[in-house]
């Protein structure tokens, strides 16, 4: 029996290192294209032709130097267009996607599932097969090639998720909390905002944090809708730094690198509030 033991143990043993070999290896896989991003980016782009791989001889800070100081690139004003979306985008999304997911989970009326299924429908709809149509709409109707022109799309096609992940929330809540507010004299309006609102914070969260990356990666919508470089986004802003027979890529780093910052701080500011959301998204959304 202590034979037996002592064989299964070095089998867990065993078992076990390379099952943290195989992760090790994951997570350098994840590490180092950012590594080497992040190197490449202090070379010059005969250096970097030269040796792509490896590290750099004579760190320069050269890129970064000449894409913050030629007003041609925009990439400050790429960078403020990208935020005000951002941030205006996700402010709608939270809000419409919290108060639409309440009343389709607590109020119940004839065309309840109906306007629940279109909403879900609009997950499955692909984006690039509406380009079209929306550029022809938005051009007609005067909405293109405005300040707040990616702000429709954005806050369309991302209510779809954020409803389906409040209204399957709003569930978990028992409803005879509502009913002792209630019964105490809150009115409805109290009750939402500040005895539900507080419960959802943590999926609510969540829904912020995919559409954060949603639409500050977002090219499709951008680069149809918008032509003025003075309201570029990030992503369009990129494209500048890529010739057409040849590039610069360790220019295209550095920029990629600058664009990267501002959701890399939030990440690490946010980072407690970030995990606590996702966990209670994946268990009760």
């Amino acid at each position: 029996m202590k034979k037996n033991s002592g064989t299964h143990k070095v089998r867990r043993g065993v078992l076990g290192t390379i099952m943290n070999l195989i992760l090790w290896i994951f997570s350098l896989s994840c590490i180092f294209p950012i590594v080497w991003m992040i190197y490449s980016s202090l070379k010059e782009k005969r250096a970097f032709n030269a040796d792509i791989v490896g590290l750099p001889k004579s760190p320069t800070l050269i890129n970064y130097t000449r894409i913050l100081s030629n007003s041609d690139y925009h990439l400050g004003a790429s960078m403020w267009n990208s935020v005000r979306t951002s941030v205006l985008s996700i402010i709608l999304i939270v809000a419409f996607s919290f108060i639409v997911g309440y009343i389709l989970s607590r109020i119940h009326f004839k065309l309840n599932r109906v306007i629940y299924v279109m909403f879900l429908m609009g997950m499955l709809i692909p984006i690039h097969s509406l380009l079209v149509p929306i550029y022809v709409v938005f051009k007609k109707c005067g909405l293109s090639n405005r300040w707040f022109t990616l702000l429709l799309p954005y806050v369309s096609f991302g209510l779809p998720m954020g409803i389906f992940l409040v209204e399957g929330y709003v569930k978990t809540i028992p409803v005879s909390l509502e009913e002792a507010a209630a019964i105490d004299g809150s009115s409805f309006s109290y009750t939402l905002w500040h005895i539900i609102f507080p419960i959802c914070k943590p999926i609510l969260v969540t829904v912020a944090i995919i559409q954060v990356f949603s639409c500050w990666n977002e090219f499709s919508f951008a680069l149809v809708l918008i032509k003025d470089v003075g309201l570029q986004t990030v992503p369009l802003a990129l494209t500048q730094f890529k010739g057409q027979f040849a590039s610069d890529y360790p220019k295209q780093m550095a920029a990629m690198l600058i664009t990267m910052s501002p959701i890399v701080i939030l990440y690490f500011v946010f980072s407690k509030q970030i995990i606590k959301g996702m966990v209670a998204g994946a268990v009760k959304g």
